[in-house]
């Protein structure tokens, strides 16, 4: 499951994420407002974590945006603004929950799970599903027609980026933001090796190829 951590402090980034680590969480790292916004609006996240000090754009903003975007994503405040004003003022912006610093890891992983407990009992948006295959948001696994595909995290990113766009063509500079970050291309095969070897997991031995390439354009999943 992924988990983007929006902070600007690099020591509790580093704390925060090596707790949930632990967990079996994946954790991505948004060190500015901006950067952290631009993140939220290309990939899919079971949660946000957000602090409400940010440079370029503060917590609050952020979450407000994203609520205006029409985001459900689960957000959770995490701050050293703690008093009542502070804490009705962040849940009144759109967060789900609210902890203040310092706190203890211990916590932190309780209020996480807690909000995945609930995520996985009432999100169908924790699945995805394109003919017969499925991809299971929460496990970060897939199957097809029922069988397991082994895939590492990278080639999950991929796979869940055109199974979101399930039908439509997806270009090379596309892959390159949404899956590696990367607003610039870096000139290598980076896209094509990967796009290969999932190609090799998804597609081989079944009759009908999911992942087609469009000369010229890009690539493109379909169910048949």
């Amino acid at each position: 499951m992924d988990i983007l951590l929006i902070e600007d402090d690099t020591e509790t980034a580093l704390y925060v994420t090596e707790g949930l680590q632990k967990q079996g969480y994946v954790v991505h790292w948004s060190p500015t407002g901006p950067d952290g916004l631009h993140t939220a609006r290309h990939r899919t996240f079971a949660l946000l974590i957000v602090d409400r000090m940010l440079p370029g754009m503060d917590g609050l903003t952020l979450v407000r945006t994203l609520r205006e975007d029409g985001s459900d994503t689960p957000i959770l405040f995490l701050t050293t603004m703690s008093g009542i004003s502070d804490r009705v003022e962040g849940l009144r912006s759109g967060a789900d929950d609210y902890l203040t610093k310092p706190f203890a890891l211990v916590e932190l992983q309780a209020r996480v799970a807690a909000i995945v407990r609930r995520l996985g009992s009432v999100s169908p948006s924790l699945q995805l599903r394109v003919g017969q295959l499925e991809l299971d948001l929460v496990a970060r696994h897939a199957t097809r027609e029922g069988k397991r595909i082994d895939l590492q995290p990278q080639e999950f990113k991929l796979l869940e980026f055109l199974a979101q766009n399930a039908g439509r063509i997806v270009t090379r500079a596309m892959l390159l933001e949404s899956v590696w970050n990367l607003e610039f291309d870096p000139g290598t095969n980076i896209v094509e090796s990967h796009m290969s070897r999932l190609r090799a997991k998804i597609d081989r031995g079944y009759p009908a190829e999911l992942i087609r390439t469009v000369r010229g354009a890009g690539y493109m999943l379909c169910a048949h």
